[in-house]
């Protein structure tokens, strides 16, 4: 049988097609035998896990745990903690908000840090202490600026949120009853429509907003109560409320008229009782409103309030155990959930917003510091810092249905709230 010779040229093309379709046959191959397996990560030399692992961020948050300067990254589906995020500095007063993905969280420390971790690699990306002392921050409409509101110096400091680099210095400053100039801590700091900042200033008495969509990113101050020392926005973004404590009442801005200015609701709330002495501030971020009325905790009395929406007028008051710290609403509006100040701060109770009554007093533990509802309400997470746990109830049941370990925790964030004005 005579054999045909191939053409040098031929032969050569003969070999790269060969060795083109196997190509892919031995990449098939090599991941088969290299591919982690499900929720599996590299990890690098410092033991850091690397981004191989292809999740989600919905479902997931951070855990302050005050104590260690740390924040636990938790999946809220799972009821477990993925990793620790360790060198935050002083969280002994910390809060976090969210890039608009999801995946970036900026922690605010007392200490003036201002930190972005990746709860996905669950590293730090950058840190900045912008402060000698800070009371929280915000993240604007469109994702692009982080603010902080510092005690020390009083003040707003406004920062790039890719990079953390500083674009605005905002001093509080004003002048005293005696006429003298001076710095006020700044307090109640939320993100509003319109890519707005708005802020409250503890020792001048006011309230100013901060647009930064305005090419000169104008800033429009107005007189408010005494001593306002937090401050929430409603959910529609419409009202900012400040409550005082100077004196019975509230300072409201209607962000949809604020050529208004600031106006008064629930005046002389307190009036005829004794006021007790304030063992914690509430925490007006948690304030609840549902079904067109905001049930507000009362500052030195053992009442939640509960004000129509329509006027502002005082409509109830309901009685609890002890001095509110947190107020919040359940997503379908059905529950509200009180923690305490000291020395009742071992219990959470719940109230039915139809009826108006305590339906259960739980037991979480020693300290209770702060809730957080899941995304869709199904459940709550409460953190009991001398207890050094986290309970996770079901808020159809009221029945615990997870515990989590936590080194003194506190605050707990999910990242539903990258979605949330306000948040």
């Amino acid at each position: 049988m005579r054999r045909e010779r191939s053409c040098p040229r031929v032969a050569a093309v003969r070999r790269r097609l060969a060795a083109n379709c196997l190509w892919p046959v031995l990449a098939l191959l090599l991941a088969g035998c290299q591919a982690p397996g499900p929720g599996a990560a590299d990890v690098d030399a410092a033991g850091v896990p690397e981004l191989t692992e292809l999740r989600g961020t919905g479902d997931l948050g951070l855990v302050i745990e005050r104590a260690t300067g740390s924040v636990l990254v938790v999946d809220t589906t799972a009821h477990k903690t993925l990793g620790r995020i360790e060198g935050l500095g002083d969280l002994s007063h910390a809060s976090v908000v969210y890039s608009r993905d999801a995946r970036y969280g900026f922690v605010f420390g007392r200490d003036g840090g201002l930190t972005k971790v990746d709860l996905l690699t669950r590293r730090i990306v950058n840190r900045t202490l912008q402060s000698g002392n800070s009371i929280g921050g915000a993240i604007s409409q469109d994702g692009r600026f982080v603010a902080v509101s510092n005690y020390q110096p009083g003040g707003v400091k406004v920062f790039d949120s890719g990079t953390l680099e500083q674009v605005m210095d905002i001093p509080a400053h004003y002048t005293t009853a005696l006429g003298e100039p001076a710095r006020s801590k700044t307090v109640g700091l939320v993100d509003a429509p319109g890519n707005q900042f708005v802020f409250s200033l503890f020792d001048a008495d006011q309230v100013w907003t901060l647009d930064m969509a305005s090419p000169a990113r104008e800033i429009t101050r107005y007189p408010a109560g005494r001593a306002p020392y937090d401050a929430l926005i409603s959910p529609d973004g419409r009202y900012y409320i400040a409550g005082l404590f100077g004196q019975d009442g509230l300072s409201l801005l209607d962000l949809w008229n604020p050529e208004l200015g600031v106006s008064e609701i629930l005046p002389g709330y307190g009036k005829g009782e004794q006021k007790l002495p304030v063992y914690k501030m509430p925490h007006l971020e948690g304030w609840a409103i549902a079904g067109g009325r905001a049930f507000v905790p009362a500052v030195g009395h053992h009442q939640v309030l509960v004000a129509n929406m329509a006027d502002w007028a005082l409509e109830d008051r309901i009685p609890v155990q002890g001095q509110p710290v947190f107020v919040m609403a359940s997503p379908d509006n059905r529950q509200i959930w009180v923690s305490f100040a000291h020395p009742g701060n071992d219990v959470v109770q719940v109230i039915d917003t139809r009826s108006r009554q305590v339906i259960r007093t739980l037991e979480p533990g020693k300290a209770v510091l702060h809730m957080e509802f899941s995304p869709r309400g199904e459940e709550v997470w409460v953190s009991a810092r001398d207890s050094n746990r986290i309970t996770v109830y079901s808020t159809r049941s009221l029945e615990p249905v997870a515990t989590l370990e936590a080194e003194k925790p506190s605050g707990i964030f999910f990242t539903s709230r990258a979605h949330t004005l306000g948040l």
